[in-house]
């Protein structure tokens, strides 16, 4: 059988060739995106010559790779031999967008229940479920989901990173054996691999045939490629269990995180599509993102209510939508060192409350925001002095301090209670309309005392989901970012439940072209918190100029980081433009497809979004270096319409003294005003001549025709 029949929106559809002939599990011949001219007779994309990949890889079926379920039972007669599990279905239920496939293994204890479901923008996620039966004790050490890719899937893409520097692409060669990335920080993580990228040789961002698998968990989590002698290359993943983690005992069940699939035939970019269309079907789905500002690095844990107020002012005059207050409003918290835990207003600081100063940012017309890290305490804290024993830990050793913080043990309910009522408290008290979660620490050895000081990251991820879920039910009308020291929680479970992430902590935009260029693969644009820095970076120490660092914000969530009362007034004004613009191009920014299209210089990157009509589009030449040479380059436009006549028209950088504004085809004269044939843009494209260092052009293409 063929799943899904057919694409639930008309996005090329990641399709499963299944067979299901036998009493055992279906066997995945094929995954891919199955196109009609692909499909033979009988129904099949496909010729495969080989056994397949069963639904749950078991060492029963002579698979000697690793096994996609791993456990073994204790305490019952006969168990020893639950380590090696033989299903056998007992039903399957199908229709156009869901398969679930029901089996049991009577010898080992154990109930099956595997989901697969087609999402929109052609993605398809799937998830395991094991139910115990049997007397005693069943400890699960893994139940990874994993699809079959084509033979000639021979590269591997994945992200790496650190704080400051997140999601830089890495690939290697695949080859015989398993090529396994593991998170183990309690969170995605700073260098998370994100989601893995399976691919025909040389695959690019606009070029080759990809399969591609994320885990949709705030947790800890693996991504896998394995290929052996006997058998063409397989990707997937799951949860990463620590040992103990998860004992099923009679009639308790364990359901994995969704994994998410998606493919393409035209490289990243047609699979950074499908995640986003996805995304963009979400309830939770920004419909409108405001421009931010946010105060940490104009203010630091400086709070003072009339240099806000000051600066408040110089935000609105500039456009800015949203006003966000970040660390250091509440009790002890002058420094990074006290009053995590400590969720009340602090009245040395804050007399009259956050009252005065929200009500000042409404009454100008902005949303309200706060900062928040409810998971978090210092140890200088009167939460912390008064439970000490509320901590993850393996027992009575306090794990290693980091940012002087260490993690409240959520999984308990009289903790998970303390926090959620007093983040509410504070929420109801004052006009709120946004929050930053933060999460700035990693969970080591992260035990909880009410198992003993057994391993409690899985059911701390559930009771973070169920912290925010409760939370966003009871103020329905906050916006919430993720934010982990940046990038560190990054993740579609999370991104389900909020609005915003932020991409990192470094704003300096030249790095920022990068980390952003590379989330975006996963996350849609308009989830990326981008902001235009102050002149001299923080992180850094670079001096950028303000077009560059606008021009860089601009695809994301467009915000500001930067202490506007330090701006000129001709800062201001160049600022207020950027500002317009962005609100101008905003409808298009976050609803249109990614494009990355290939750059000739190494010094050059391009990218841009194109509406899904392909009647429009904006794309920005990014001149990092100096080039090599003084050949230009050829910016190549895709997703437009053949047929259709468009007007290129030069839209930046705002300062239009800082460039000049030629934009050629590559043998006509310069195209601003001239009406140019889609097929003509797609094909030979525009032309841009070298440009200094840190300059980025833009260029609007609007259909006339």
């Amino acid at each position: 059988m063929l799943f899904p029949p057919r694409s639930l929106d008309g996005s090329p559809q990641l399709t499963l060739e299944l067979d299901e002939r036998g009493d055992l599990l279906p066997r995945i011949l094929w995954a891919g995106v199955a196109t009609p001219a692909a499909a033979a007779p009988g129904g099949y994309p496909s010729l495969f010559r080989g056994p397949g990949v069963p639904l749950l890889g078991e060492h029963a079926h002579e698979l000697f790779t690793r096994p996609h379920l791993v456990g073994h039972r204790v305490g019952a007669p006969g168990s020893d031999a639950a380590w090696s599990t033989r299903f056998v279905v007992s039903g399957t239920d199908a229709t156009d967008d869901r398969l679930v496939v029901r089996a049991s293994d009577a010898a080992a204890g154990l109930d099956l229940v595997a989901e697969i479901e087609a999402l929109p923008g052609g993605l398809l996620r799937a998830r395991h479920t094991v139910t115990s039966t049997g007397d005693g004790s069943y400890h699960l050490t893994a139940l990874d989901v994993v699809l079959p890719a084509a033979d000639d899937h021979v590269e591997v893409l994945d992200l790496t990173g650190r704080h400051e520097g997140e999601r830089t692409p890495q690939r290697h060669v695949v080859t015989d054996g398993l090529w396994l990335r593991e998170g183990r920080e309690g969170r995605p993580g700073l260098s998370a691999a994100t989601l893995a990228v399976i691919g025909t040789a040389g695959f690019g961002t606009r070029t080759g045939t990809v399969l591609g698998a994320h885990v949709a968990w705030s947790g800890n989590g693996v991504l896998r490629v394995e290929r052996s002698p006997d058998l063409g290359p397989t990707i997937g993943g799951g949860e990463l269990l620590q040992p103990g983690e998860v004992v099923l005992e009679q009639g308790e069940q364990y359901a994995s995180p969704w994994v998410v699939f998606g493919a393409s035939t035209d490289g990243l970019d047609g699979l950074a599509a499908a995640f986003h269309t996805y995304q963009r079907s979400w309830p939770a789905h920004p419909a409108h993102q405001p421009v931010v500002l946010n105060v940490w690095e104009a203010v630091w844990f400086d709070h003072d209510l009339t240099r806000l107020k000051e600066i408040a002012d110089r935000a609105a005059r500039v456009g800015i939508e949203r006003f966000v207050l970040d660390d250091g409003w509440f009790h002890a918290r002058r420094d990074d060192t006290a009053g995590l835990g400590d969720w009340w207003v602090d009245p040395d600081v804050w007399p009259e409350g956050l009252t005065p100063l929200a009500e000042h940012v409404r009454s100008l017309g902005m949303q309200f925001g706060l900062w928040f890290e409810p998971e978090m305490v210092n140890p200088d804290s009167d939460l912390y002095r008064d439970h000490p024993d509320w901590i993850l830990a393996t027992g009575a050793r306090v794990p290693q301090l980091h940012r002087s913080q260490l993690v409240l043990d959520l999984s308990r309910p009289e903790v998970w209670q303390h926090v959620h009522d007093h983040v509410h408290q504070v929420l109801s008290s004052a006009p709120i309309d946004y929050v930053k979660w933060d999460h700035n620490r990693e969970l080591l050895e992260a035990g909880s005392a009410a198992r003993g000081g057994a391993p409690a990251i899985h059911a701390q991820t559930e009771a973070f989901n169920r912290l925010l879920d409760s939370l966003r039910e009871l103020h329905p009308d906050i916006d919430w970012e993720s934010c982990a020291s940046g990038g560190g929680r990054i993740d579609l479970g999370v991104l389900e439940r909020t609005q915003r992430v932020w991409t990192s902590d470094n704003t300096d935009a030249l790095a920022r072209q990068h980390i952003q260029r590379w989330t975006g693969q996963l996350v849609a644009p308009e989830y990326l918190g981008a902001h235009v820095s102050s002149p001299t970076n923080h992180s850094t120490g670079r001096t950028l100029p303000l077009d560059f660092r606008a021009a860089t914000a601009m695809f994301g969530a467009f915000g500001v980081e930067w202490d506007l009362s330090t701006a000129s007034d001709d800062e201001l004004d160049v600022l207020a433009e950027w500002v317009a613009l962005h609100q101008q191009h905003r409808p298009l920014l976050h609803s249109g497809r990614l494009v990355r299209p290939q750059s000739s210089d190494r010094a050059v990157l391009l990218h841009g979004v194109v509406s899904a009509a392909g009647d429009e589009a904006l794309l920005a030449h990014v001149q990092l270096d100096e080039s090599a040479s003084n050949r230009g380059t050829v910016v190549r436009v895709p997703g437009l319409v053949d047929e259709a006549t468009y007007a290129l028209r030069w839209v930046g950088p705002v300062d239009r003294r800082a460039v000049s504004r030629s934009v050629e085809l590559p043998e006509g004269g310069p195209t601003e005003g001239v009406e140019v044939p889609g097929a003509v843009l797609a094909t030979r494209g525009y032309w841009i001549p070298r440009r200094r260092p840190e300059t980025v052009t833009l260029v609007h293409l609007g259909r006339i025709t």
